[in-house]
């Protein structure tokens, strides 16, 4: 029995190494900098500010639906809104971060 959990333990794989830039605390830095970066934008356009903050409380499926028709109305704002977003988007692409721990 000794040597079979042995084995069993042999077999298991070593934990994945991320690769480079691509740890928690690159996805925090990344995370912090696209929310103050978000911040200041609402801050500096209350209209927007304003929209995002009456989603509060709605169904998953009407947040989605309201947004996507209010970047269509608006396709500056989501212009604005995907640049401010790009770091975090282009972390989770570099470090497939959607298949992890820290995708979820």
């Amino acid at each position: 029995m000794f040597f079979g959990g042995i084995c069993t333990a042999a077999a298991e794989p070593a934990p994945a190494v991320p690769p480079p830039n691509c740890t928690a605390g690159d996805l925090a830095v990344a995370s912090g900098t696209v929310g103050s970066a978000m911040g200041d934008y609402l801050f500096s356009h209350p209209d927007v500010n304003d929209f995002f903050t009456s989603l509060r409380g709605q169904p998953n499926e009407e947040v989605h639906e309201r947004v996507s028709t209010y970047m269509d109305a608006h396709p500056q704002v989501q212009t604005d809104i995907n640049g401010i977003r790009q770091p975090l988007t282009d972390l989770r692409a570099r470090c497939d971060l959607a298949a992890g721990p820290l995708g979820s």
